[in-house]
């Protein structure tokens, strides 16, 4: 119930784990919800949708666990620089609304993963591609994959499944590894963040695959962003013409430009 909008950001609850317990503003929404006291949190990655709340959580129950990629772990301990990245990108305005409080994490809380671990009943998979430090959790028993943002964005009961793409960290490349790496793990289900658990999952990783390198393709034949927006539109409308809206509050289609356009600068730097 992001900003009283459902379908926008879930948090998964399993065995007293919580996964991405999402932003602050919402916080009061996950507590109403939860089973029991959580035992530990485990982080995809750092962004405030995903783990905005992990500081006030820590607040609320002191001794709690916080997994994450050693590469994220610094920016909870001390998040100013984390803060103003997002500001640049939603407006320093908009921060409070968005994302309500972003409360540093004690670094005694902060367990660093690089990817190959096994924390609280999952393995850890180090996931490249939204982000460098985005890792996902696997439920190896019950064959449940606890992927983020690199499995995309889903909005039920559409069927189409988009690439979050927002700046400063998309690297197509490493997105399509780690795409393969998943489907040779074969998960029985996936669990997004944006939205819900799915059990078709060739088909979705199919999906998935498809638009990213169509949507790479166009920023990178020069498409500009008021076309790509316009284009990236008309493809959820002709999966469910009602679900647009829905789409564009979980992965703003002007964020997924601006994330490949700056992918796509990075690459023609490279080259000279």
């Amino acid at each position: 119930m992001h900003l009283g909008r459902d379908r926008v950001i879930a948090a998964h609850e399993i065995r007293g784990l919580i996964v991405d317990p999402g932003p602050e503003s919402c916080l009061e929404t996950l507590l109403d919800a939860l089973e029991a006291e959580p035992r530990a949190l485990l982080l995809t990655h750092i962004h405030l949708d995903h783990a905005g709340a992990s500081g006030a959580l820590v607040e609320r129950f002191p001794g709690l666990p916080v997994y994450v990629h050693e590469v994220g772990a610094p920016h909870l301990a001390d998040p100013e620089k984390l803060l103003g990245s997002a500001a640049r990108l939603y407006g320093a305005e908009n921060m409070d609304r968005l994302w309500g409080r972003v409360v540093p994490v004690p670094e005694a809380n902060l367990i660093a993963l690089r990817g190959g671990e096994a924390v609280e009943g999952m393995r850890v998979a180090h996931t490249p591609g939204h982000a460098s430090h985005h890792v996902c959790y696997l439920d190896e028993d019950l064959g449940d994959a606890y992927v983020g943002d690199v499995a995309g964005v889903r909005v039920p009961p559409a069927a189409l499944t988009i690439p979050p793409t927002p700046p400063p960290e998309i690297d197509v490349e490493a997105w399509e590894r780690t795409l393969d790496d998943l489907e040779r793990r074969a998960p029985r289900r996936v669990a997004v963040i944006h939205f819900g658990v799915f059990d078709d999952v060739e088909r979705h990783f199919a999906g998935l695959r498809e638009t990213l390198h169509e949507w790479s393709e166009r920023v990178g034949h020069g498409m500009d962003e008021p076309t790509f927006v316009a284009a990236a539109r008309a493809d959820v409308a002709g999966s469910d013409p009602e679900e647009v809206e829905a789409y564009a509050r979980a992965a703003p289609f002007w964020h997924c430009y601006l994330g490949l356009e700056r992918y796509w600068r990075k690459r023609a730097r490279a080259a000279r």
